[in-house]
């Protein structure tokens, strides 16, 4: 499906300030994740999905999903009404990715952990509690 024009230099602005990585919500779980004394984390880790956060040693992938690109199913968001086919299938394509991803590390081996931005706005130290319990799991086993 040939990507759609924006319909103006508003939506043109508003797409290219979207970040790939070093999002707030990853700036801020980054942050949380060394003040609890868990420093060693790689970014990108060159495995399928590239988590966002990788501890390689102790098999676990952190992806941090923004909740419009990722479709959360907590927050349900509406389809932007303009293009909505190519958005539907731009949006079916990224949740198919995911979960491909998700099976390929967890048949490797590594625990996944899905970090939504809504999540981390909402009650971040519950992520923290999820979070730091595998890592700390994965230190005794």
């Amino acid at each position: 499906m040939e990507k759609p024009s924006p319909l103006n230099e508003d939506t043109i602005k508003s797409m290219k300030s979207n970040k790939r990585r070093d999002t707030r919500v990853e700036l801020k779980l980054r942050r949380m994740l060394r003040e609890a004394g868990y420093p060693g984390y790689r970014l990108q880790w060159k495995v399928p999905g590239r988590p966002d956060i990788a501890y390689p040693g102790k098999r676990i992938a952190i992806m941090v999903n923004g909740c419009f690109w990722h479709r959360c199913p907590m927050c349900d968001l509406p389809l932007p009404v303009h293009n909505a086919e190519f958005w539907k299938s731009k949006f079916d394509a990224n949740v198919e990715r995911d979960c491909r991803n998700r099976s390929e590390l967890e048949s490797m081996g590594w625990t996944v952990i899905t970090v939504w931005e809504c999540e981390m706005k909402k009650k971040p130290q519950e992520i923290m509690d999820e979070i730091l319990m595998a890592l700390n799991k994965s230190r005794r086993g």
